[in-house]
């Protein structure tokens, strides 16, 4: 493992997680995404059977061909590559009480890396300052067993970014106006943080304030959000009416959305300032065809395999995602960040759990 945690340490050194090309980027990816792959061969018993009953030898293989397990794989199966005495913290990923929720375990050293390579991520977007921060949501998400799986994890998660944590919303939904502009009056003319997941931030904050009559004056503020869009996508609500509204309701104009998953620590991608989201130097992602899974050309929509460097105590590393998405480029984007830039478009109706029936 200390070739992985050398790999993670050299790449947090770096001023930022977006500054290598792919040239440089292999040089360091593909050699931890192998030791990764024989990690987990070594140390979890169902995915070393995956490997068996697919004819793959762990001694005669590239990066690119690790297996990409399904996300689904994680709802039905407890994958893990350290003992139970090591085991930290579990990550569940979002879903209603009909629907399983992968259980992600992860020991010390992941947990660690995890918190540090998001801080580091983030930072190059809020500054290391920490913000004032206006939490698009209730005080009772963080208390709600229910959904604190998503909401209430995230929001715990990215409040180590801000301070004074108001939320606006109250405990019925509602939209809590004197806490808000209380809170407005106390920041005036500086930068502050708001999160919320946004569907939330749509129902509950926009289409409130539209419904209301009445603006804000935020105009400093940088919107973080994720999650939900597969809900307005319903209501065809596009990225850009999402930020139109946004604007006008409130004055923002910093909107960040950002794409992750529970299933694989390590993989956050941020929107940039062009509206595309983007690869960190801490994991990577491929457009597959959804009929062969090839590699699908730039501009060509399919479905998402992503990769990190982070998980060592499961093997999550390179993921087949639910997700179609498009490649648009790769270390050109006018915002001025290398990796390759993406557009995530919707779920696909049903992906394969492959590897399910292979891991006992």
């Amino acid at each position: 493992m200390n070739d992985i945690t050398n790999i993670l340490d050299n790449l947090l050194s770096q001023d930022t997680p977006y500054g290598l090309n792919a040239a440089q980027k292999a040089l360091m990816f593909k050699p931890g995404l192998k030791a990764l792959t024989r990690l987990h061969f070594d140390n979890c018993i169902g995915y070393h059977n995956i490997f068996a009953a697919n004819g793959l030898d762990i001694n005669d293989f590239t990066a690119q061909q690790t297996p990409a397990l399904s996300v689904q794989l994680f709802k039905h199966n407890e994958l893990v590559s350290v003992s139970k005495e090591q085991v930290i913290k579990t990550l569940t990923s979002s879903g209603t009480t009909s629907q399983q929720v992968a259980k992600i375990l992860l020991d010390a050293p992941t947990s660690r890396y995890q918190t540090k390579v998001l801080v580091h991520i983030l930072q190059s977007f809020l500054g290391k300052k920490r913000l004032p921060m206006l939490i698009i949501d209730h005080p009772n998400v963080i208390k709600d067993r229910q959904s604190f799986s998503a909401r209430g994890a995230g929001i715990v998660g990215l409040s180590t970014f801000g301070r004074d944590h108001t939320y606006a919303l109250d405990n019925n939904m509602a939209i809590d106006f004197a806490a808000i502009k209380g809170f407005i009056e106390k920041y005036p003319n500086q930068p502050i943080l708001l999160f919320g997941f946004t569907f939330m931030v749509w129902q509950h904050f926009i289409e409130a304030l539209n419904q209301s009559g009445e603006t804000l004056d935020l105009a400093q503020a940088i919107l973080l959000h994720s999650g939900g869009w597969k809900k307005l996508q319903r209501q065809a609500l596009s990225n850009s009416d999402f930020k139109a509204a946004l604007e006008q309701t409130t004055g923002i104009t910093g909107v960040h959305n950002f794409y992750g998953m529970a299933e694989q620590v390590g993989s956050v991608l941020v929107e940039c300032e062009q509206g595309y989201l983007h690869c960190s130097n801490f994991s990577d992602i491929h457009i597959q065809s959804s009929e062969d899974l090839s590699d699908a050309p730039p501009g060509q929509a399919g479905v998402v395999v992503i990769e990190s460097l982070l998980p060592m105590s499961y093997p999550g590393h390179r993921l087949l995602t639910e997700d179609t998405a498009t490649l648009i480029g790769e270390d050109d984007c006018q915002c001025g960040r290398l990796g390759k830039y993406i557009l995530v478009h919707n779920r696909v109706a049903r992906t394969q759990a492959r590897g399910c029936s292979d891991v006992g």
